[in-house]
């Protein structure tokens, strides 16, 4: 950990402050503690809120009726340029903050104070693909737990920031990295690892929460032997790729830990790895003692449009042939929001959310894309625009959230198609395996947008959208107050009417919000927290306002 002398004395000044401030001890988070997730509103103790991954909070402090007050309460900037992608983790008074570069915060979440700062340092030659993003952390026990861009995963003491252990998840030059907020159950943290660009064969891991130490691991990619991997031409599954970069959703009631996986490699350039390439584009059912898979479902076979699988999954109670069921839902990066039994598997609903989609022309009875060879990528580009472009539909990077009180997902979509190429690919171990390109992307000609969407689970069909000039690349948060808040790329947090659509609040935080909103009520005061920051993704992909890109800030929001 880097302190200098100013933050040496901030931390001795305040370490016991917090603790006043919030008038909590720190206690240790328990498992009950995790599984309720953010029941207790003072709390946000897991990635999306609660591990169904809703992103939603019962508080109905800030409503319909008062939401356009909202003025900010404290704001924080941790001086990190680079995306700013963090969902903030709230227990017991203390915001866990991180940043671009592997920055981590803990800061006092009435104040904003700071309370101590952890900085990794990491080698010179490091690879990543896609900007140096941290998506935030797991808690357990006295612990913050942390992935790294050098993919290590590390476990600090929640009160002094002391390392307690620092684990090598992987070998950072083969391409692995880890930019997901890890998960914590029943005594396991549990991670998967981005690096699909360079080849590098995706796993997802469990670790001793106590030690460190590996628990489990499950490959995403199979290998001689092991089933599926026949669906992979000779023996390109040897650099198939699959990573799985994003959180996971965790039903108790089932046991089952439900894990989205990444693109195959080489990216745009399917001919060497011919098949279905499984289980690239797909979501993982896994026992999370062990990290057996139970079944799988693949959205996208034989991705050649980096589509990836990656987005966000919902666990939610629904209806389907007239009967209740559980269910996961997601919107997926390729334009289809698919609704899955959550026990089986079975492939239930799907339906189209972005404006345009061409690559496939809809999906057949199990769910499997029917594609249009039009629009495969060709060498040199195609001569029309493939869409959704490379990036989505919305994108994993950046967060839906689901309402009980609506049955509707909020969803900030991406409307930037390509002209994709396909290249020759050779592989060599550490460097860029991806095939191809984007090519002309709507980005470039100006003509690129987004809108903010509400799905109805149950139908699949759009009850409303409001259309913005920019992709859309915030997180989501929705609330039993009626409202749903996100961001805009021009740098504003929005506010919006979760059942009309209607605009209630919105405030220009000086960055394009590229994080993920959380909410949390400490005494008689209901906060909003919106992480704004940009960089990391190319102007030309997602039209991004090159004027709007630089710096950080958490800006937190109350009543006056």
């Amino acid at each position: 950990m880097r302190l200098n002398s100013y933050h040496a004395a901030l931390l001795c000044a305040l370490q016991v402050g917090a603790v006043l401030a919030v008038d909590a001890p720190m206690s240790p988070v328990t498992q009950p503690m995790l599984t309720k997730g953010n029941e207790n509103t003072a709390t946000w103790p897991v990635y999306g809120g609660t591990y169904a991954n809703w992103r939603y909070s019962t508080l109905t402090d800030i409503n319909r009726k008062n939401v356009n007050k909202l003025r900010p309460a404290w704001i924080f900037q941790p001086g990190v340029i680079g995306q700013f992608e963090n969902s903030p983790v709230i227990v017991d008074g203390v915001m866990y903050v991180t940043a671009a570069y592997n920055n981590l915060y803990a800061l006092n979440a009435t104040t904003g104070e700071m309370l101590w700062h952890y900085e990794h340092q990491m080698p010179s030659n490091i690879q990543i693909c896609c900007g140096p993003t941290n998506r935030g952390v797991a808690v357990s026990g006295n612990a913050v737990i942390m992935g790294t861009l050098d993919a290590h995963l590390i476990a600090f003491n929640r009160a002094t920031g002391k390392i307690l252990w620092n684990t090598k998840m992987d070998d950072y030059a083969k391409g692995y990295s880890v930019t997901a907020a890890p998960l914590v159950i029943d005594g396991k943290v549990i991670l998967g690892v981005a690096g699909g660009e360079y080849g590098a064969r995706g796993f997802i891991d469990a670790y001793d929460v106590a030690t460190g130490k590996q628990v489990w691991r499950r490959y995403t990619i199979p290998t001689t032997g092991e089933k599926g991997v026949e669906t992979w031409a000779g023996d390109s599954y040897k650099t198939g790729g699959g990573p799985p970069w994003t959180t996971g959703t965790y039903d108790p009631t089932l046991h089952l830990l439900y894990w989205t996986v990444g693109n195959p490699s080489p990216d745009w350039n399917g001919d060497p790895r011919g098949g279905d390439n499984l289980y690239s584009n797909s979501v993982l059912a896994l026992n999370p003692d062990n990290g057996e898979m139970k079944w799988y479902f693949q959205f996208t076979p034989h991705d050649v449009w980096d589509y990836d699988g990656n987005t966000g999954m919902f666990l939610v109670d629904t209806v389907y042939d007239g009967k209740p069921i559980r269910a996961l839902a997601q919107p997926n990066r390729n334009g289809f929001l698919y609704v899955l039994d959550a026990k089986t598997g079975k492939f239930l609903h799907g339906a189209q959310y972005t404006d345009r989609l061409n690559w496939a022309k809809g999906l057949d009875a199990n769910g499997r894309p029917i594609f249009d060879p039009k629009f495969v990528p060709m060498a040199n580009g195609n001569p029309d625009y493939i869409c959704p472009g490379n990036v989505g539909g919305q994108n994993g990077s950046y967060t839906a959230a689901y309402s009980p009180k609506t049955k509707m997902a909020y969803v900030p979509v991406i409307e930037s198609c390509a002209k994709m190429e396909k290249q020759t690919a050779v592989f060599v171990s550490g460097t860029p395996f991806w095939g191809g390109g984007p090519g002309e992307t709507e980005g470039q000609v100006g003509t690129a947008y987004g809108h903010f969407s509400a799905i109805d689970i149950t139908t699949g069909k759009t009850k409303w959208s409001k259309k913005d000039k920019w992709p859309m690349v915030g997180g989501t948060l929705a609330t039993a107050g009626g409202v749903v808040f996100t961001g805009t790329q021009s740098g504003h947090a929005v506010a919006f009417d979760d059942m009309t659509g209607k605009e209630l609040w919105r405030f220009q935080t000086g960055a394009m919000v590229r994080g993920q909103p959380v909410t949390y009520k400490i005494g008689s005061t209901q906060y909003v927290a919106v992480p704004s920051g940009g960089g990391g993704i190319a102007v030309a992909i997602i039209g991004q306002n090159p004027k709007i890109t630089l710096g950080s800030t958490l800006v937190v929001f109350a009543l006056p």
